[in-house]
Order: C-alpha cells, then sequence, then structure tokens
C-alpha cells in the first residue's frame, strides 16, 4: 500500500508523518533531526567577516561598523548592546542627504548574510538607481534596531536592514530584511516592514526579493511610513486563497 502522507512531505520542509520506532522516532528522521540541531546551532556562532561582504559589493562604497557588544557571547545574552553603535562606529558616520540606507548586520545567522546579503544588496541597488543609496554599513553583532540609529546618524529617509534570522530546525540560512521609514533609536517593530526567508532555491529568490523590497521602498516614500500601514498590494491582485510556493512572506516584524 502506497504511503498517503508522501505527497505531504513532499510539499513541505517541516517535519510532517515522521513515523516512529517502538515509542520514538525511526532512526533516519532522528539523525536528520540531530543534523539540523547542530546546523542551528553552529549558525548562531559562526563567526562573521565584514571584508568577505565588502568585497562581494564592490564597486560600491562600504563602511564597516559594530554594535556595543563587544563579543558573541555577550550579544546573545544582551539584545539591547545589538541595537547601539559603538562609539568609534558612531563617529564614522557621516550625515548626508540619502533616500535609502542599506544596512548588513550578522544577525544571528551569519552563514546566511554571507550566502545572500551581497547578491540582494547588488540587485536592490540596481532598482533605485533614481534614488540617493548611501554607503552600505557592513554592522557586526548587530540586531534590526541597530539599523534606526545608523539611519539617523547619515540621515537617511529610510532604512532597510538586511540581516541572519534566527535559525530553525528547517532552515539555518534564512535572511531576513527590514524595512523603516523616518529611522531612528526607539522605533516599534510595528513600524517596520519585513521580508522574510531569503534563500534560494528553498526560499524566496534574489531577484523576487529586490522586486518585493524596491516595490515596498517606492510605496513607503510615497507614503512616508513603514509598518502596519504598509503593505504590498500587488499579492491582492493574484489568487490570495492560494498564493505560489514562491510567494515572499511580508509582514511586520522584529528579530
Amino acid at each position: 500500500m502506497s504511503d498517503p502522507l508522501a505527497r505531504l512531505r513532499l510539499m513541505t520542509s517541516a517535519r510532517v508523518a515522521l513515523g516512529r520506532s517502538g515509542a520514538g522516532l525511526p532512526t533516519a528522521p532522528l539523525l536528520a533531526f540531530q543534523r539540523d540541531h547542530a546546523l542551528a546551532r553552529d549558525a548562531v556562532h559562526a563567526p562573521f567577516d565584514p571584508a568577505d561582504i565588502a568585497a562581494a559589493l564592490k564597486p560600491w562604497p562600504v563602511v564597516t561598523a559594530a554594535s556595543q557588544a563587544p563579543d558573541r557571547s555577550a550579544y546573545l545574552r544582551r539584545p539591547d548592546l545589538g541595537r547601539r553603535l559603538d562609539a568609534e562606529s558612531a563617529s564614522r558616520l557621516a550625515p548626508g542627504d540619502w533616500d535609502l540606507a542599506i544596512v548588513i548586520g550578522d544577525g544571528l545567522s551569519a552563514p546566511a548574510v554571507h550566502a545572500h546579503a551581497a547578491p540582494v544588496a547588488s540587485r536592490l541597488i540596481e532598482r533605485l538607481a533614481d534614488w540617493r543609496v548611501a554607503p552600505v554599513v557592513v554592522a557586526h553583532l548587530a540586531r534590526v534596531a541597530l539599523g534606526d540609529e545608523i539611519g539617523a546618524r547619515l540621515g537617511a529617509r529610510m532604512v532597510v536592514v538586511l540581516i541572519g534570522e534566527r535559525p530553525g530546525l528547517s532552515a539555518a540560512d534564512s535572511l531576513g530584511a527590514y524595512l523603516t521609514s523616518g529611522p531612528a533609536p526607539g522605533r516599534r517593530d510595528s513600524e517596520r516592514n519585513c521580508v522574510s526567508n531569503i534563500r534560494p532555491p528553498h526560499g524566496l529568490g534574489y531577484e523576487a526579493a529586490a522586486d518585493t523590497l524596491a516595490w515596498l521602498i517606492r510605496a513607503a516614500g510615497r507614503l512616508r511610513l513603514t509598518g502596519v500601514g504598509l503593505k504590498d498590494e500587488r499579492l491582492d491582485q493574484a489568487r490570495p486563497l492560494k498564493p505560489p510556493p514562491s510567494a515572499p512572506n511580508i509582514g511586520v516584524g522584529g528579530e
């Protein structure tokens, strides 16, 4: 008799219909769980190399920065330190007349940032050729809200933060993009838009991510707001009850 749940397993990377061996899991699903758990833990603690990101973005200018977290251990225990710039980094960010600032931060998955951030940033900059885009800031030990202070210090009207998302047991290399209008310290998560699960081929692709972000950025520029007051209206025009598997995960989010 064929397995009636085989089709379901092909449609999702979630752990469904794993079966059982006695009171426990069969050996193969158990080993897969242990492997993915190890990958998630490794992603959280993986080293971040800002120079590698800067090289991938050439010839676009890049400024490096760091949060107030002194090391990875403090960053994980004290999220507040990851939301503020250290003094040296703050002194290097000169204000200008910028429409948009792009911040790339390691977040909770440096592998996700190394794999996906530069391709997304490059494609986004291409789509905003008529906008004044500041030099990209590559930030070490960064939380999402670090972009608020960076955007404010650069004098940017909007900031998008590309950052490694919290690893899960089905994805350890997922990139998130957080868009905030009028960046300033103290912005709430409800004032941001999030495009998540950027990780081709298993998640949102680079072209689709850049298209979505460019649309949101231009709409935010017209409305002068982001967050709960801004949504991607393109999604309302295409089968809202049955979105395609590659549809972006767009919402309001934080870290």
